[in-house]
């Protein structure tokens, strides 16, 4: 899938199921193992949400999917980003690598996992720094939905 979080074994897209339709299985193609890209990007157009990447360059030091072994060799220039889109007023990173690129590009403190900052970027904006969805991230995916949940109950 070329698309945000495609890997089966993680959960983010069963997190916005659970929170959006009460259905950990709803952006999940019947009878396969993978999601369904169409599905999700229509959902993303109608709720406003913007997924986009923090790097823009990066090499893999060790063949697996952790963060932990990501070299960021390009952050994406995300003040330039923010101005082609004037009407986003949140911030979200799933993930520290991603939280410290945000942290570095604007100053501003890490918020905690599951909790948020006011940055100014120029406009003032909420920054979210979530927990991972990776199912290496030890934390049951109801409770995981139930952090994400908090997020999206204080969207303006």
């Amino acid at each position: 899938m070329p698309f945000y979080y495609p890997n089966w074994l993680n959960d983010f897209w069963r997190v916005m199921g659970l929170i959006f339709y009460g259905d950990r299985d709803h952006f999940v193609v019947p009878g396969r193992k993978r999601f369904d890209q169409e599905l999700i990007e229509a959902f993303c157009r109608e709720h406003g949400f913007a997924l986009y990447d923090t790097a823009s360059e990066v090499r893999r030091l060790k063949d697996n999917a952790s963060d932990k072994y990501l070299e960021v060799v390009k952050p994406t220039d995300i003040p330039a980003l923010l101005a082609r889109i004037p009407s986003c007023r949140t911030i979200v990173t799933t993930g520290q690598k991603a939280t410290g690129i945000i942290v570095s590009t604007f100053g501003c403190p890490e918020p905690p996992v599951g909790g948020h900052v006011e940055i100014t970027v120029p406009r003032t904006m909420d920054f979210w720094r979530m927990p991972s969805t990776s199912r290496a991230y030890p934390l049951p995916l109801e409770k995981k939905a139930a952090v994400y949940r908090l997020l999206f109950n204080n969207r303006p």
